[in-house]
């Protein structure tokens, strides 16, 4: 018997109807109206950089609107098709609209967490760096192994993912990797994911097959806009170039395009050799650079943990914010939420939406708390 889903739709419909109002859906369709009106004055592109950050700003506001007026038709769709599953006890249209509502429902958890980034640059790029912790030269692998799952899960965002520096391991693996996400919310999103990741798995070089724990750590920041002011005087820092030792293609690897930045001052060091440019390598590590002394300053102002980076702790034993067991049995857990689930491999491949949805719901209920726990 083909299973009545009415409720089930009415639900996601009355969720919907109350995203409309904390979204502004209809002063964003007024100020799209208003940036279009502006995009087409005559001498618009005159100014190419205010140009393009006027484009950007209604090419963001175009696809959330979009994204909901996508997800009420959805809604509309799955009443008609319960209807008729229900006249024609069709048990394939009924499993058709099952994986439709749930489709529905990730589609929704998605514009509701957009919803949640109130920060300055939550909506904007995000800045990782991954580096290994304890577990050895088997850190490196796992290192290398959280760079493919957090750029496939970008991927699936339709995210772009620029690779500015993965240096090979001594052995396997990648000694760090520092990349940039560009999409909208990216840095929002992926805050979840700031901490270290703990993995618990048979030693790939272990002889003896014996079980091996491994941590590596997740660092997570904004891509500032370049109105930000952050102190950094050229003769502050040092430029030294030598030759790429990272893929890039044969122009990288045998010319001194890499660059690395040392911040005489701090002694902050960053290194940038993955494009193909000396000046390229240097103007994204520059960028880089840039974030990380913005963040430091934050962290001397406000005297706490800075609310950029998350938790400082080593990489190591009790500092995890999620735990990858792939023996002797499998499965993901966050520390945080609680959530987990059974299937690793999806996990790895970049499935990271259960994590990243729920931590953030998690982040808004704590905030919530706290708030009325002040208020009382």
């Amino acid at each position: 018997m083909v299973e009545n889903r009415s409720t089930e739709i009415q639900q996601l419909r009355e969720r919907v109807e109350r995203m409309s109002e904390y979204l502004h859906i209809d002063a964003k369709r007024t100020e799209l109206a208003a940036l279009e009106a502006k995009a087409a004055e005559p001498g618009f592109w005159d100014d190419q950089s205010a140009a393009q950050a006027v484009m950007a700003q209604a090419s963001g506001i175009r696809d959330e609107i979009e994204q909901f007026e996508s997800v009420v038709a959805g809604i509309e769709d799955a009443e008609v098709g319960n209807e008729l599953a229900l006249e024609s006890e069709d048990e394939e249209l009924a499993e058709e609209l099952t994986r439709g509502l749930r489709d529905l429902a990730k589609r929704i958890d998605g514009l509701e967490v957009s919803s949640w980034f109130t920060g300055e640059f939550d909506h904007g790029d995000a800045l990782l760096t991954i580096t290994p912790g304890q577990g050895g030269l088997e850190a490196q692998d796992w290192t290398e192994m959280l760079l493919k799952m957090v750029t496939k899960y970008a991927e699936r965002k339709k995210w772009k993912v620029d690779l500015h520096d993965a240096p090979a391991g001594v052995e396997l693996g990648i000694d760090r990797a520092v990349f940039t996400i560009h999409g909208r919310n990216a840095y929002g999103m992926l805050t979840s994911e700031n901490g270290t990741h703990r993995l618990v798995r048979i030693s790939p070089t272990d002889e003896k097959k014996r079980r091996q724990t491994t941590f590596a750590k997740v660092e997570v920041l904004p891509v500032l806009p370049d109105d930000i002011e952050v102190d950094l005087r050229d003769e502050d820092v040092r430029v030294d170039v030598y030759r790429s030792s990272g893929p890039g293609g044969q122009s990288v690897n045998t010319t001194d395009s890499a660059v690395r930045l040392t911040h005489i001052p701090t002694g902050l060091v960053v290194t940038c050799q993955n494009e193909k440019s000396q000046h390229k390598n240097k103007e994204a590590a520059m960028k880089i650079l840039r974030a990380r002394l913005y963040e430091l300053e934050k962290e001397k102002r406000a005297a706490e943990l800075d609310e950029l980076r998350g938790d400082k702790r080593e990489a190591t034993f009790g500092s995890q914010i999620r735990n990858y067991v792939l023996y002797p049995y499998q499965m993901v857990k966050d520390v945080r939420t609680g959530i987990e689930t059974g299937n690793v491999d999806a996990v790895l491949d970049g499935d990271l939406d259960e994590f990243v949805v729920g931590y953030h719901r998690w982040r808004v209920g704590q905030q919530s708390e706290q708030a009325a726990g002040v208020s009382s």
